[in-house]
């Protein structure tokens, strides 16, 4: 399982790479075309704005996977296994509520405007709502999992607080733990 969502997260960090590439393509060649040029493509800022969310969907659902959305753990942190445990099952559930009023929300807005077409390109404005049934349902299965996790009692204590105060403590923490990995080998 393990194997399948991590390969899952190779192919959307893949995807997000290309969508960025994309973006930037688009923007910096209309900026050109439009100094250099007085012309210019009329769908960049529509498809470089779609792919800019979709890009941001993506990134989130493998954000949720790595545990790499930010956090405060003032709190939790000083409080015990149990104390963990019970404010860890409750954020989970209402991370879950969350995902899935979004999911509710994007699927009935991707409804509503499936027969609309973009102004520019033409293409259907379910398009843009789809990013977020997407990332609901990737994260969702990915919420049930680590609830799950967390219930059949699988998590180490270590992972009981799952928010990163900064990137810059995160990165420090990991370079701990290799370090220590490198002493006890």
């Amino acid at each position: 399982m393990n194997r399948m969502i991590d390969g899952y997260c190779r192919v959307l960090d893949a995807l997000i790479a290309l969508l960025l590439a994309a973006m930037v393509v688009l923007v910096f060649g209309n900026v050109v075309l439009r100094y250099g040029f007085n012309s210019g493509i009329t769908v960049s800022e529509e498809l470089s704005r779609w792919l800019f969310v979709w890009m941001t969907f993506l990134g989130a659902i493998v954000a949720i996977k790595e545990h790499g959305h930010l956090g405060t753990d003032f709190l939790v942190s000083r409080l015990g296994i149990t104390g963990k445990k019970a404010c860890l099952l409750t954020g989970q559930v209402l991370m879950l509520y969350a995902t899935w009023l979004l999911f509710a929300g994007s699927w009935a807005q991707a409804r509503i405007n499936w027969d609309v077409q973009a102004p520019v390109t033409g293409a259907s404005v379910a398009i843009f709502y789809g990013a977020g049934v997407v990332f609901a349902v990737s994260a969702g299965l990915l919420l049930l999992r680590e609830l799950w996790r967390t219930l059949t009692g699988k998590l180490a204590d270590s992972e009981l607080v799952m928010v990163q105060e900064s990137e810059e403590t995160a990165q420090v923490q990991d370079l701990h733990l290799d370090q220590n990995k490198t002493y006890k080998q």
